[in-house]
């Protein structure tokens, strides 16, 4: 198949693609939540560009940066999922396409930045969302 001729709007998923996907996701969380048992957040430096992502997610996304970071540290997955949090998420990551290497590629996340990682307590987001919401935490 030529990449001229695929519309990504009508694509169909393949399932071993999925898992790959899901396989690649699921050991990312957990090498991060290793370091997390071994490193204070603060500490954590996930990316060079940390400090600007941390910038842009707190300008693009004031709420943010209300009572604490409450809308960090708990995640409102419908308002993630909602037509304008998707518009805002995806203006947001169209400026790290070419700065941060698989900045689309799937992650979890936690919903509650407090919890471990766990079956009711993680979502999946692209790498560059979990970037922006770890670095500013």
């Amino acid at each position: 198949m030529s990449t001229q001729s695929f519309d990504p709007n009508n694509a169909q998923n393949l399932i071993e693609i999925e898992k790959q996907f899901a396989v690649k996701a699921v050991e990312h969380a957990q090498t991060y939540w290793n370091l997390l048992e071994k490193v204070t957040p603060r500490a954590l430096k996930l990316t060079k560009l940390d400090d600007e992502i941390y910038e842009h997610t707190m300008s693009a996304f004031p709420e943010f940066n209300e009572e604490n970071h409450a809308h960090l540290v708990k995640l409102d997955e419908d308002w993630l999922k909602s037509d304008i949090g998707k518009k805002k998420w995806r203006e947001f990551c169209q400026v790290y396409e070419k700065k941060v290497k698989d900045y689309n590629f799937g992650s979890l996340i936690r919903t509650d930045a407090r919890q471990e990682y766990g079956e009711t307590n993680t979502i999946f987001v692209t790498r560059i969302q979990f970037y922006a919401i770890e670095v500013s935490l």
